[in-house]
């Protein structure tokens, strides 16, 4: 049963490293596996004694602090469920989100968050603020009695066994295209993803790394901080509570980093950083991981250029608990620039509309099945119907599997762009544009056309002291590019509105540069 649950697979790396340095954050604070372990129980038995109920929501908004880590171990210890929210969301959002997920108890920092405290408040959720203010102390947890249990029971902790079946993390996905979905993971669908995820970079007790994404959202959970403690790993968090290019390198270097893994854009901080303000030296990486969008293969190449370190692109969303697919290390295999790799730990087949298999090289929908999926969105048959049609769940992605099994995707089935019955894929455009040495930043989007239907329109960032104009856009365009696929208009800028985890989303972009009038629909 312990290589079955989340929690169990966390317990055996506490008891085979109880000495190895778990938690840090540079020059302040450090945890090991054996001190995180009492940490973690003896919240859990807080939250059990205060009547946090096995099934119950818990929902916690933290930046990436230790007490967020801490928390949320305890929260699934205690069978309960977590549900971790970003600290900067408006009241109106905290709402949604508390009610949709059915939040029995609301978890924030000692600083506070009058956001999401209003936000309960009106809802009737009952508060608590976490604080560690001591590494060798206990978690200050101020938790009223009964919390969550309305007739005050409570069950001790020592009774609650954790099971693969229990649902230990509920998140939404990023609604590129619709409202967010909420998506239940098990204990089960985790330790099956971690496992996967350590499986394939090899991730073992002697590496280290630096959390660069937020811990609300599944990329910088489960493949950052769940695996690497799953392995015995060292794992440090930024002493600001959130990424910073200015002493990334810093941090990485106190912690004897050996890989990290972040989204395109915060590769592209890192390499801008690096063009004008370059560190001495870099730290030796095993690899650099690059996850949740996709990375065109000219800042690939650059980062490879640049930091020294094989660069891994992955494929990963919420409803498979993070990774489907990714590139394998220098050891096991090639790695293709433009391609996410070949699936790990699960099943993936590339299928038509009526659900046959499509022969390699030919694009369709991105369908997997596996032990790390979730079964279901909550509450949404709709969704569930469509999703997961035919026996696998449908991924909306349209891509296509090559001769050696490696996922080439072509794009968002919702964000492909119509031009008057000619498909064009925007991840194809975006990597050309990223091909210009001026070009920082580039992204390709559709908008209602009279003509066709749809036209390609583009935004880009120009590199640091750059004169870039549209006229030499589209000449680079023209070049790499068939003709129905150059973009019609050019918006140059210098930012790209971008989701909370540092996401692109192109229906905003496209929202954003267009006038709301002919602004595509959510969708289109």
């Amino acid at each position: 049963m312990e290589g079955l649950t989340l929690t169990g697979v966390l317990r055996k790396a506490a008891g085979d490293f109880p000495s190895r340095r778990a938690i840090s954050i540079s020059g302040r604070l450090e945890l090991s596996y054996a001190r995180l372990h009492q940490l973690v129980d003896a919240a859990a038995a807080c939250l059990a004694d205060a009547g946090v109920l096995p099934g119950d929501v818990v929902a916690l908004a933290f930046p990436n602090t230790v007490e967020l880590v801490i928390v949320f171990l305890a929260v699934i210890r205690a069978r309960a469920v977590a549900a971790p929210l970003n600290p900067a969301y408006t009241k109106e959002e905290f709402a949604f989100y508390l009610s949709d997920s059915e939040s029995k108890l609301l978890v924030i920092n000692a600083e506070g968050n009058a956001a999401a405290e209003a936000a309960a408040a009106e809802l009737g959720i009952p508060r608590s603020a976490a604080s560690l203010p001591d590494a060798s102390g206990t978690l200050e947890l101020s938790l009223p009695a009964g919390s969550t249990a309305a007739d005050g029971t409570a069950l001790p902790l020592d009774t609650r066994v954790n099971d693969p079946s229990d649902v230990a993390l509920f998140l939404h996905t990023s609604g590129s295209t619709s409202r967010p979905k909420g998506v239940p993971l098990t204990q089960f669908n985790l330790a099956a993803s971690v496992k996967n995820i350590r499986s394939v970079y090899r991730l073992s007790e002697t590496d280290s790394t630096v959390i660069v994404l937020p811990l609300f959202h599944v990329h910088g959970l489960v493949a950052t901080l769940l695996s690497s403690l799953s392995a015995g790993a060292a794992v440090a968090l930024p002493a600001a509570g959130r990424f910073s290019a200015s002493t990334f390198w810093a941090d990485m270097r106190a912690s004897g980093a050996t890989w990290y893994s972040a989204v395109p854009t915060i590769h592209q901080i890192l390499l801008d950083r690096h063009a004008t303000r370059p560190e001495p030296a870099y730290p030796e990486l095993r690899f650099i991981r690059s996850c949740s969008a996709s990375l065109a293969p000219a800042i690939l190449e650059h980062l490879e250029a640049a930091f020294g370190a094989p660069v891994l692109e992955a494929y990963a969303m919420t409803e498979a608990a993070h990774q489907m697919a990714s590139n394998p290390l220098p050891e096991d295999g090639p790695r293709k620039p433009g391609a996410v790799g070949r699936p790990t730990g699960l099943e993936m087949a590339i299928l038509d509309e009526e659900g046959a298999r499509r022969p390699p090289n030919v694009p369709g929908e991105v369908c997997i099945r596996g032990p790390n999926v979730a079964k279901g969105y909550k509450n949404n048959p709709e969704a569930n119907k469509a999703a997961f049609a035919f026996g696998w769940f449908h991924t909306g992605d349209v891509g296509f599997l090559d001769a050696d099994g490696y996922l080439h995707l072509v794009g968002r089935i919702k964000e492909l762009i119509n031009r008057g019955g000619e498909k064009i894929s925007p991840i194809e455009v975006d990597a050309v544009l990223l091909e210009h040495p001026d070009i920082a930043q580039g992204v390709a989007f559709g908008v209602p056309d009279d003509k066709y239907g749809e036209e390609i329109n583009c935004a880009v960032i120009p590199r640091e002291g750059a004169d870039m104009e549209e006229a030499e856009v589209l000449r680079h365009c023209r070049k790499n590019l068939a003709a129905f696929k150059v973009p019609k208009r050019v918006f140059i800028t210098d930012s790209l509105p971008k989701t909370a985890t540092g996401k692109i989303q192109r229906r905003i972009v496209a929202e954003f540069f267009v006038p709301p009038a002919k602004a595509p629909r959510a969708g289109a």
